[in-house]
């Protein structure tokens, strides 16, 4: 007994400690450290150590970014995407009880001055939501999330991390102090739903919005709207008037018609910290008396509060937008002169003088519609894929149909055919004497309309001179202006024909046809087998190089027997010469489809051996107070090829790198490559080429321009 009372008193101690333990669990469970994503420290916050069963608690997300980086409202603005949590299954409460995000008043972040402007917040932000408790649990309730977030300084990264904490559940709730009071004051800083009334006023090429009462009466200061959607034009200034009862605001339209109700924020800058906040959903109507009578300066993206930075000028669609829409129609016009293009381009030439031959303009014009129908289809197509895949939060780059060997390989055959078809190896239609005749019209048309899909196809790797730019201008614009410019860019390409096909005086210049075309027919077989050429040399190493350059000479062949089979042994020719051809075509694109061995670069650059590109390796240089050019390329980009032959490849330009203690480094982009792809999604590069130089020791570099020049970059390495 003696010894059990012993043993129970030196027990009391480390059970004292257990206790004490236990009892501070819930502290340790609630408390998790932040999460470092890269410019910001994440943390998941709550206000309870320990909550009661069915209250709802608040919960925050909380951001520290670093200096001058921001994160983004949940409306972005022009561009940017707003924080996402996407909860884990095996969390501790219903999907249902986690409730939405309560947004803190956002800044105002201008990023081209006049032009776009964003949503966001900077420093430090916490974002609170409420989850409501079980009514019953067997232990602490885990929330677990991916926070995916867009954070941006001169460049922006989509950064995720992976936060949790817990909560006790018990019979008494026990306050988080620290937490709470920065949950408490994030709170604090969400606009109250106003009390007022307001209405949405139609006003010729303005809207007005006009609110009064509640708060907002009797007040002067600087106003901004911030909406919940796009119908507006954010980057524009929203003048302000002031009166007796409230307030009205002149926004410019981002889309014809007003909506039924228009909903956001608006913001007044009294001179007071902090500024009145107040969250409206307007409706159309008259606007209401006594909001307006003195004029105010207050709107101007330059004007406002916490921390707002400078931006002004008139948004909506101007010069700017007129001059976009103009260069992508010259780079359509240009493309057609482009060598990628000019091989099929012509087919088509050739349809045309056989169309005009006809005498018939009905026929010509027919030509020239289904043309470029075909073109506009194409390039409309790749305007919704590119669409689709922003949508997606994909990035797709120029001639992202070229990365994939199975496609070239296509589209080498193809080539290989028309060439055959050219040379007279086949016919796909009839007789010249036919060509007035309905089933000849339905043949042209057809062949005039896959004509222009097959030059918008082949197209890609040239455009990107003309599309680079135009592309990075609408990355974030609204869809209908993305469609536009792809649009324009292909009524570029096939407005010469178009214009040939329904201009009269133009129908004479066209030549007579007679044997000097059928020879011209056939020396344009060339330029395919030399595009077919091509392409085989874009495969590089890939399995599919072999296969598509052996496929099509046993195309060739199976097409030259089922053109020529006759007689008794007609049958059994034409099988053979089936399978050959199916057999050349299924093989080298089955092979494309085979994996190929990594490659630094598919090209080469003389004497110099330039290194394969990655972040970590320009990072090492650039610690060494090394100067770095990296050349984003790819091995089916023609510009790619034209810089290469014509700039880097100059032994002035290695010359001038060389003293300029500059390491040349190679993206290739032949093949996809994901990490390629982040990067030029990063720079805001629609695709290759793109050129960066980043100087001795410097951590951002400069975005060169997509068409080199020996000067240019002999004068840009001597300020080395």
């Amino acid at each position: 007994m003696e010894e059990n009372a012993k043993f129970a008193e030196m027990m009391k101690f480390p059970a004292g400690l257990l206790s004490a333990a236990m009892a501070l669990m819930p502290a340790f469970s609630a408390f998790a450290q932040p999460v470092d994503g890269g410019h910001a420290r994440v943390d998941l916050i709550s206000e309870r150590e320990v909550a009661t069963p069915g209250e709802t608690v608040w919960f925050g997300l909380s951001f520290q970014m670093d200096d001058e980086w921001h994160i983004y409202w949940k409306n972005a603005g022009d561009a940017g995407i707003p924080p996402a949590a996407f909860w884990d299954e095996d969390i501790g409460v219903d999907e249902g009880a986690i409730g939405e995000i309560d947004w803190p008043l956002p800044e105002l972040i201008p990023v081209v001055e006049g032009e776009i402007m964003d949503y966001g917040y900077s420093d430090r932000v916490v974002l609170p939501f409420p989850v409501e408790m079980p009514q019953s649990s067997d232990g602490p309730v885990r929330l677990s999330a991916t926070i995916d977030y867009l954070i941006c300084k001169d460049i922006c990264i989509p950064e995720s991390v992976d936060v949790s904490t817990a909560l006790e559940i018990g019979e008494s709730q026990q306050p988080d102090r620290e937490n709470a009071e920065r949950i408490a004051e994030a709170l604090s800083q969400v606009p109250p739903l106003f009390e007022g009334e307001t209405r949405l006023t139609p006003d010729g090429e303005a809207w007005v919005l006009s609110a009064a009462g509640g708060e907002l009466a009797g007040l002067s200061g600087n106003a901004r709207f911030f909406p919940d959607t796009h119908d507006i034009i954010h980057a524009a200034d929203q003048p302000a008037t002031f009166g007796e009862n409230g307030l009205t605001l002149e926004l410019t339209p981002g889309r014809g018609e007003p909506p039924e109700a228009l909903s956001g924020v608006i913001r007044v800058a009294t001179g007071s910290d902090p500024p009145v906040a107040v969250r409206i959903s307007a409706s159309r109507g008259d606007v209401i008396a006594g909001t307006s009578g003195v004029s105010s300066s207050a709107g101007s993206a330059s004007a406002g509060a916490s921390g707002d930075a400078a931006s002004g000028g008139a948004g909506g669609p101007g010069l700017n937008f007129f001059i976009l829409i103009g260069s992508a129609l010259l780079g359509g016009l240009i493309l057609n002169l482009m060598p990628c293009v000019l091989p099929v381009l012509s087919i088509k030439a050739i349809g045309m003088v056989q169309a005009a031959a006809s005498g018939e303009r009905s026929e010509l014009r027919k030509h020239g519609i289904w043309y470029t129908a075909g073109v506009l289809l194409s390039f409309a197509a790749t305007g919704l894929v590119f669409i689709a895949l922003r949508a997606a939060g994909q990035f797709v780059s120029l001639g992202f149909q070229l990365q994939y060997p199975s496609v070239v390989a296509a589209l080498a055959l193809v080539m290989v055919l028309i060439g055959l078809w050219l040379l007279g190896v086949f016919n796909l239609g009839t007789s010249m004497q036919n060509v007035g005749s309905g089933l000849a019209a339905k043949q042209g048309s057809a062949g005039a309309f896959f004509t222009g899909v097959l030059a918008a196809v082949v197209g890609a790797p040239c455009v990107g001179p003309f599309l680079v730019g135009a592309l990075g201008a609408v990355m974030n614009e609204p869809w209908p202006i993305v469609m536009l410019v792809f649009l324009t860019l292909g009524f570029g390409l096939a407005l010469p024909f178009l214009v040939l096909s329904f201009v009269p005086g133009l129908h004479s210049a066209l030549p007579k046809p007679g044997l000097w075309m059928e020879r011209l027919k056939q020396a344009f077989a060339f330029p395919m087998f030399l595009t077919a050429a091509w392409l085989v040399t874009v495969l590089g190493n890939h399995p599919a190089a072999g296969a598509t350059a052996f496929g099509a000479v046993i195309l060739a062949f199976g097409v030259w027997l089922l053109s020529v089979a006759g007689g008794r042994l007609r049958a059994g020719v034409m099988t053979l010469g089936a399978v050959l051809a199916v057999l050349g075509i299924v093989w080298p694109v089955s092979a494309g489809l085979q994996d190929a061995p990594k490659e630094g670069t598919m090209t080469s650059y003389a004497s110099l051996q330039p290194e394969p590109w990655s972040p970590e390796r320009v990072d090492e240089l650039v610690s060494q107070g090394r100067g770095v050019f990296v050349d984003f390329t790819a091995s089916w980009c023609a510009t790619c090829q034209v810089n290469k032959r014509t700039t880097l490849t100059k032994p002035e330009v290695l010359e001038a790198m060389a003293d300029a203690n500059v390491s040349f480094l190679i993206a290739d982009f032949t093949r996809p490559d994901e990490q390629i792809s982040d990067e030029l999604k990063r720079r805001g590069s629609p695709g290759v080429p793109m050129y960066l130089l980043y100087g001795p020791g410097e951590s951002e570099p400069e975005v060169l321009p997509t068409l080199l020049s020996p000067s240019m970059m002999k004068q840009k390495l001597a300020a080395f």
